[in-house]
């Protein structure tokens, strides 16, 4: 039986942030391993520090002391160019407010960050729309879109450059129940297709239920991570 390989990890890693006079610790020695293809949702309340981890997580963030290492590289001595690249290769991105281009359509939303990369693929691209259920609207922009199918474009440009990691940032948090659950069974549906590692950052418990792994953050410590 193959052995999962480690695509992420933490070790000891704290954040400080200087606001005027006071130092406040958002993250307090984090240290956990993410392997390839897991199913992970990261719970803690508003100001539990899940944010910032996620951040650190996807380099768009530095440690104020620790290390992270990305599919075995220490990131902490690599130069900002260089965490750039390892963004746009190896980590997709799903924000809960979608952060779409409003000017785009939905095909030019998901294939934008091959576009930038001088790498187009409108193949892949319209696969990935056909396989969030769009293919029929990938003309349209943005404010044609319900939210939930706003998400599933967020979702599909997530995955263009093929990453192994995705980071999903209270994915739910501006759906309704109905959209929010069906996009939460997209990322479980693609997590199983194409193996790519699925972390999903929440203020919502009930999303428990779809999590393979149950990591509780408090006051910047993990304070519980389960297997289901």
């Amino acid at each position: 039986m193959k052995t999962a390989n480690t695509v992420l990890e933490l070790q000891n890693v704290s954040k400080i942030y200087q606001m005027g006079d006071i130092k406040v610790k958002a993250l307090d020695k984090v240290s956990l391993k993410i392997q390839e293809g897991e199913f992970i949702v990261i719970y803690g309340p508003s100001g539990s520090g899940k944010s910032t981890l996620l951040h650190i997580m996807g380099i768009l963030d530095t440690p104020t002391s620790g290390k992270v290492f990305i599919e075995g590289v220490d990131v902490s001595k690599l130069t900002k160019d260089q965490h750039a690249r390892i963004r746009g290769q190896k980590i997709g991105f799903v924000f809960q407010f979608f952060n779409l281009h409003s000017d785009l359509t939905a095909f030019e939303n998901v294939a934008l960050p091959n576009i930038i990369i001088e790498r187009e693929n409108p193949e892949f691209t319209q696969e990935l729309l056909n396989l969030v259920g769009l293919g029929s609207r990938q003309d349209h922009l943005p404010a044609q879109l319900s939210g939930g199918q706003r998400q599933r474009v967020a979702i599909a440009r997530s995955l263009v450059n093929k990453p192994s990691i995705v980071l999903a940032d209270e994915p739910t948090g501006n759906l309704d129940s109905k959209s929010g659950e069906d996009a939460i069974k997209l990322l479980r549906e693609i997590n199983k297709q194409t193996g790519a590692t699925m972390v999903l950052i929440t203020h919502d418990p009930s999303l428990a239920k779809h999590a393979k792994r149950m990591i509780t953050v408090k006051d910047g410590r993990i304070v519980s991570d389960k297997k289901r």
